[in-house]
């Protein structure tokens, strides 16, 4: 018997540690990280550890920006969709599916040309959940 969630192909989430919620993602099982929309970052070091601070809109279609600071858990470089390789600074926030939080992985990106402000990749999806392109807003609409 299965006991996942079922998600579809896209979702609404809440970031509550970030202060941002009813946030539309996109499901790509593609993709290994999960992204979040940032048009503008940095990055600096204090007392030996890295951090970034970063603009983010919660919407795209919003003018409200949120300015807030993580420690950078890691850097990894990705490799886009078209061949372009560059690299991301990933930090660990919760996210919020059928009403539970989990732990999440994030890079930043400018996805202002992307339909979706998120998007949720493997290594965030794997063993947690099932996947039914027919569907979508699963984990609101289960509430």
């Amino acid at each position: 018997m299965n006991t996942k969630p079922i998600i579809g192909r896209h979702e609404i989430v809440d970031l509550p540690e970030l202060g941002m919620y009813n946030i539309y993602a996109k499901i790509d099982t593609g993709a290994d990280t999960s992204v979040l929309h940032c048009e503008d970052f940095s990055i600096f070091e204090k007392d030996g550890h890295r951090f970034i601070t970063c603009h983010i809109c919660p919407h795209l279609e919003d003018d409200e920006v949120l300015t807030l600071t993580f420690p950078v858990h890691r850097e990894r470089v990705v490799k886009s969709s078209f061949g372009q390789t560059e690299t991301r600074h990933i930090f660990i926030t919760k996210i919020r599916l059928f009403d539970r939080l989990y732990d999440i992985k994030l890079s930043l990106r400018d996805r202002s040309s992307m339909s979706y402000p998120m998007l949720l990749g493997r290594n965030f999806i794997s063993g947690k959940f099932l996947v039914d392109v027919s569907r979508k807003n699963l984990a609101k609409n289960s509430l």
